[in-house]
């Protein structure tokens, strides 16, 4: 599975915007965003005039792509499969995105980061229903329990990340037994109920892959 493996903190000074692609240390005063630093490369003020649509355009669906861990081909292929389902385009890509299992398995404190919660999903230590899945595409479907493994469950990574749900718990459309380590993903979310993500403009993904 190709994925991206620069370094990511880059990603965040590009879009100037915490886009938690490093889970605690995002939260942490290492985190570039945090300290100010400009954008990668030379002279970056002297590239700050105005953007034109095609530019604001493409800057919302890197950010958005970037903040699920998705290469271009992966992103793309999502938002045709968003285009041909029946409703609002925009709502149905971001239900898909949220329904990817590496998503879920972050979403439900299982990891820290999205990244973390793919190399997880990829190592074999979770279970969809009682069977192991290790495709971090996979897409979650409403009731499906979400676990970890037996002999996961002593995992150090997994055992700190489960530290946030007593502080934040989950969304509204997850559940989580955490003595357990098992989740629900009760139903797909509305876009409204996404609120963590920023302002993320869907209208202008939509116009930018329609050219």
């Amino acid at each position: 599975m190709a994925r991206y493996t620069g370094p990511v903190c880059r990603m965040c000074r590009v879009e100037q915007k915490k886009l938690m692609l490093k889970g605690n240390r995002c939260k942490s005063d290492k985190c570039p965003i945090n300290k100010k630093r400009p954008a990668p490369g030379k002279d970056p003020k002297g590239r700050a005039g105005k953007r034109s649509d095609y530019g604001v355009q493409l800057r919302e669906k890197q950010k958005l792509k970037r903040i699920y861990g998705m290469l271009e081909r992966q992103f793309s292929l999502f938002f045709e499969r968003a285009l041909r389902m029946p409703g609002i385009t925009g709502e149905n890509l971001f239900v898909l995105l949220e329904r990817r299992l590496d998503n879920v398995v972050y979403r439900l404190r299982f990891a820290s980061s999205r990244s973390q919660a793919r190399q997880i999903v990829l190592h074999g230590h979770v279970l969809v229903n009682g069977k192991k899945i290790t495709v971090p595409s996979y897409i979650v479907n409403p009731e499906n329990e979400i676990s970890i493994a037996d002999g996961s469950r002593n995992l150090t990574v997994i055992k700190d990340a489960l530290r946030e749900y007593g502080k934040s718990g989950v969304m509204p459309w997850l559940s989580l037994d955490p003595d357990t380590m098992k989740g629900k993903f009760l139903a797909s979310p509305r876009r409204s109920d996404i609120t963590d993500l920023g302002d993320i403009k869907e209208q202008m993904i939509i116009e930018l892959y329609s050219k």
